[in-house]
């Protein structure tokens, strides 16, 4: 949230101005992109290092060692983090409605300020709304994981 206030109202003094929707997607591709690179820096030094040294050993050169060895190891490690990932994206989107971007979050606050007693009404609708788009991420990410880890021994 702070990262997102300051693309939208504090770099504007600096004479960088954002619109909503650019300010939104920068915010949170910078933040959730800087959680994404962790998650592949440390699946790439999950790998062990003996695969390291025998991909050395069989004279592979760095791009083959990273592409035939410790990536293809190192993707099935990615893959639990890049779906938690992608639900915090999804879930942090309402967020942009501080920014006066209009989404789910801000079309609810608007019904629920109408009448005072729509606050139940409404968020259950946006808590259910949210749970029915991110199901198919949750749904996909298991069967990538599971698609993944066909053929690999149990640890």
């Amino acid at each position: 949230m702070v990262q997102l206030f300051w693309i939208f109202f504090a770099l504007p003094a600096f004479g960088i101005q954002f619109t909503a929707f650019l300010a939104s997607v920068v915010a949170l591709g910078l933040n959730y992109g800087a959680y994404g690179s962790e998650v592949v820096r440390g699946a790439i030094l999950a790998v062990p290092k003996g695969q390291t040294e025998a991909s050395i050993a069989l004279n592979m050169t760095p791009f083959q060692r990273m592409r035939l060895i410790i990536l293809p190891q190192a993707l099935r490690m990615m893959l639990p983090g890049f779906g938690n990932i992608s639900i915090e994206l999804l879930k942090g989107t309402s967020l942009v409605s501080l920014i006066t971007l209009t989404d789910l979050t801000y079309k609810g606050l608007i019904i629920q300020n109408t009448n005072i007693s729509y606050t139940m009404p409404v968020f259950v609708s946006l808590l259910i709304s949210y749970f029915v788009i991110a199901l198919p991420l949750i749904i996909i990410a298991r069967k990538l994981e599971k698609r993944s880890s066909r053929g690999v021994a149990a640890a």
